[in-house]
């Protein structure tokens, strides 16, 4: 995978010389370790199992390059096993729209099945569905659809490749996918709610295929320290990191997962003007902040908060998680240290964003309709220069380097703080 990876730039750039097609393969907006390594496999396996191509595959991170570096964790294990960012083509690279007016682009979605409204020019080119989300809408009969109630999209990923060619499947694609799977599936914890039977088979046959694989245990740690490293990042960096967007007819509501408990988020410094301002620039007209934390059993704990300045929006908001039942929350109010936020505990800690996102999205759709329409983020602005030229967004990703990055997620991993010394 790793030559793969790195020859995708000049293979693109070749076929939009040549005016030949692209299949591009792309993850949701959140773009977390799941849609990212499942875009890069389920790419490379194409690339290779498919009877001579007269397209080139192309794995494309759906973040502009300069998020690149608050998705923690999969700096750390792409990095950690040789794939630099350099490497990679990020959505602010490569023109998608002016692709598919040239009538060049094909599009197989992962870990997502609905594009947001600003790409639905895009649907048209969809050839194939990948998702381990309910459906929201039926495809075209052409277009395969595969979507399944397992924890990782990378299971589905995973079957896809068991079920090709042998020998595509190679140790550096087995590694990428078994961790994934892992930190998806909270390492196949069932207290945390989220595996299935078949994500355990499938980290088995990785295992199986590759029996040297790191032990399942030394992986999630490393992986899991890594995703909950927040020291260094604002609050707008820690809300931008894994964020969702719900967009109704007149407003939008960001939903963001925050990975520390809500007493250490709610003592950050200026939490409140920095909560104020995130909403103010990107016109979010309120903002559901569900925070995540784990014990030594890898059971999870959540709480959420709940921010609008519109306090009818607010206690909208509130009364639906309240009311839910599909799942119920079980939610308990907090104090509050501002009347703008409602605090909460989640007594049922297994009701993931995943399973919030609908109550809240039928919340702005209104009775009987579910017509919000999630976003997740904005997609990033056409390239200025070219189709994939290297973009200047590029030079504001911090001078991050995959040892560093491994060092300081070992020491957080081992218990130590990030700059204690050897």
């Amino acid at each position: 995978m790793e030559r793969f990876v790195q020859g995708n730039r000049a293979a693109l750039q070749d076929h939009v010389r040549r005016r030949q097609e692209i299949h591009v393969v792309m993850g949701n907006e959140a773009c977390d370790l799941d849609s990212t390594v499942s875009a890069l496999a389920l790419a490379y396996f194409l690339a290779q199992s498919t009877p001579a191509p007269k397209a080139t595959f192309i794995p494309v991170l759906n973040i502009p390059r300069a998020e690149f570096a608050l998705r923690t964790e999969t700096w750390f294990l792409l990095g950690g096993h040789g794939i630099a960012a350099t490497s990679l083509i990020f959505r602010d690279e490569i023109d998608l729209a002016a692709l598919h007016r040239a009538g060049l682009l094909s599009l197989t979605l992962v870990d997502h099945h609905v594009l947001p409204g600003a790409d639905a020019a895009l649907e048209e080119a969809v050839v194939e569905v990948l998702d381990h989300r309910p459906l929201e809408r039926d495809r075209a009969p052409g277009c395969p659809v595969t979507a399944e109630p397992v924890g990782s999209c990378a299971t589905l990923v995973t079957e896809r490749i068991a079920q090709g060619p042998p020998g595509v499947l190679d140790r550096l694609t087995a590694t990428l996918l078994h961790g994934t799977i892992l930190l998806d599936c909270v390492n196949l914890s069932p207290a945390a709610g989220k595996v299935t039977p078949r994500d355990v088979a499938c980290v088995a046959l990785l295992e199986d295929r590759f029996p040297d694989l790191p032990a399942r245990d030394t992986v999630f740690k490393a992986l899991q320290a890594a995703k909950f490293d927040v020291s260094g990042l604002t609050t707008e960096q820690m809300l931008r990191k894994d964020l969702k967007v719900l967009s109704g007819d007149e407003l939008a509501l960001a939903i963001s997962a925050i990975y520390v408990d809500l007493e250490s988020f709610l003592r950050r410094p200026g939490l409140l003007q920095d909560l104020d301002a995130f909403c103010r620039a990107q016109g979010y007209a309120a903002l559901v902040a569900m925070t995540i934390s784990f014990n030594e059993h890898n059971e999870p704990s959540r709480q959420l908060a709940v921010y609008s300045r519109q306090e009818t929006l607010r206690s909208a908001v509130c009364r639906a998680l309240e009311e839910a039942t599909a799942p119920p929350l079980q939610l308990q109010p907090l104090l509050s240290p501002w009347p703008c936020l409602s605090t909460y505990t989640q007594g049922n800690a297994v009701a993931s964003r995943k399973k919030v996102l609908p109550i809240l999205r039928a919340a702005l759709g209104g009775p009987g309709a579910a017509r919000g329409l999630e976003e997740e983020v904005v997609p990033p602005p056409t390239p200025m220069n070219s189709l994939v030229e290297e973009c200047p967004l590029a030079q504001a990703v911090p001078p991050l380097c995959p040892q560093d990055v491994l060092e300081r997620v070992t020491r957080i991993a081992a218990g130590q703080p990030p700059g204690s010394p050897k």
